[in-house]
């Protein structure tokens, strides 16, 4: 446990602002909160003093410490004025590292870190083990204090933001992906986005375990190093397709492995795992055509991999919302010939000048409703629609969790819904 001080001001009343008020009044802790949101939900948090709308420095009255919800960034007027007063800014993850003694699985990344993220609690699952999975996958950190036996292993997926304030977090086994550009609109350059990241590793000991990608250059931190490849040999094939899952699970394999888990149990998490929900989620199949959710890919380089799922196949692809500041005239170049775009969103004319130069043809759908529509009545039979916007969610949505949703009930409303083949998949969380 971590000594805190009297007073503690959490910012943003999101998930993991929430989860983390209720474990600071768990610890005796006068919890003052502020959410720029005046329809913020403020049900259900025990004892905090609440304050919404507009930002008053007069909050920070009295107060130790700040933790701030990822959501939420550095320039922010409530963390420019905590750090002028010096008081001490962390995340929420920060805060459940200090006050959790459990053995913490890190995975970040650019892609693929929920997936294997999922694979791995389901591999510590699959060999006996105490695990929970909590983080920016869905459970918040801060959650399991109180509630996690404390022989438990967490495998925690780290986002950039979570990671951009954190301190003490040493994770026993940390993991990363790897490394592209994403969230440059927050983190203002690659090399800053890669260091918030990199985080995860700086605190090992020698007697921790870094796994990352074959040929990936050199991680703070003294933690041994494990590295590995989409081509290493596995105990089992994943029940998964395609090369990008491969390379998650020989990364999920890796680390199960430095933390001692036997083949037959990576083997059978392996066969049996589902996928993550939102990602490259088959939804169904109605009149012969494929449709994919695949709206967690809020980067070009994810909606990339996702292109490169179905080759062959004619597809028309949904892509846009709000940018990130990257450039898109690589993924255009991986359109093949008869494939075709629908665009939405506050990214739609960028796009459009990168597929123009690629000579992609494309519709400026503007809506997820007017680009499905569009898609499911140009698509032929063994055709794919698939939503891989290589943008976040916010312009349109409150999440790509919400615009998944909303693209499978649109879906179920199509012609040919009532024969068609449905999957499903396990859920996953925010765009971070």
């Amino acid at each position: 446990m971590s000594d805190l001080p009297a007073r503690v001001l959490v910012l943003g009343l999101a998930r993991s602002g929430r989860a983390a008020v209720t474990a600071l009044a768990a610890q005796g802790v006068a919890v003052v909160a502020h959410d720029a949101s005046e329809k913020a939900d403020i049900s259900a948090l025990p004892g905090a003093e609440v304050h919404l709308g507009s930002w008053d420095d007069g909050v920070l009255e009295g107060v130790g410490l700040v933790v701030k919800s990822p959501g939420i960034p550095g320039t922010a007027a409530p963390v420019q004025a905590a750090r002028a007063r010096d008081v001490p800014v962390i995340s929420e993850i920060e805060l459940g590292a200090r006050l959790l003694s459990n053995p913490i699985v890190g995975v970040t990344g650019t892609n693929g870190k929920t997936t294997t993220t999922a694979l791995l609690g389901a591999i510590l699952e699959a060999s006996g083990c105490n695990v929970e999975v909590a983080g920016n996958i869905g459970k918040p950190l801060t959650s399991l204090i109180g509630t996690v036996e404390d022989d438990a292993w967490i495998v925690c997926e780290l986002s950039s933001f979570q990671l951009e304030d954190v301190d003490t977090l040493r994770p026993r086994v940390a993991v990363l992906t790897n490394l592209e550009p994403d969230h440059i609109d927050r983190h203002g350059t690659f090399d800053a986005y890669a260091e918030a990241k990199l985080r995860a590793f700086a605190r090992q000991r020698p007697g921790d375990v870094a796994v990352v990608p074959r040929g990936f250059g050199p991680v703070p931190g003294s933690a041994r190093r494990v590295e590995f490849s989409v081509d290493d040999p596995l105990p089992a094939e994943l029940r998964i397709p395609g090369a990008h899952n491969r390379e998650n699970a020989a990364a999920a394999t890796a680390a199960a492995l430095a933390i001692g888990v036997p083949d037959e149990a990576i083997a059978r998490a392996l066969e049996a795992f589902p996928g993550v929900e939102h990602r490259i989620e088959e939804v169904a199949t109605a009149d012969g055509v494929l449709y994919v959710n695949d709206s967690k890919a809020t980067n070009a380089a994810a909606a990339l991999r996702a292109l490169a799922s179905f080759p062959g196949r004619r597809k028309h692809v949904i892509l846009g919302g709000r940018g990130k500041d990257e450039p898109y005239d690589v993924l255009a170049a991986a359109f093949e010939p008869g494939d075709r775009a629908y665009l939405i969103g506050e990214a739609a004319e960028e796009i459009a000048a990168a597929l123009d130069a690629a000579h992609v043809p494309y519709v400026r759908a503007g809506t997820l409703d007017v680009a499905l529509s569009e898609a499911a009545a140009a698509a032929s039979e063994s055709a794919v629609v698939l939503l891989s916007p290589a943008c976040a969610s916010f312009d349109q949505f409150e999440s790509f969790e919400q615009r998944g949703e909303e693209f499978r009930r649109l879906v179920q409303k199509l012609p040919g819904w009532g024969t068609s083949e449905v999957r499903t998949a396990v859920r996953s969380s925010s765009d971070c």
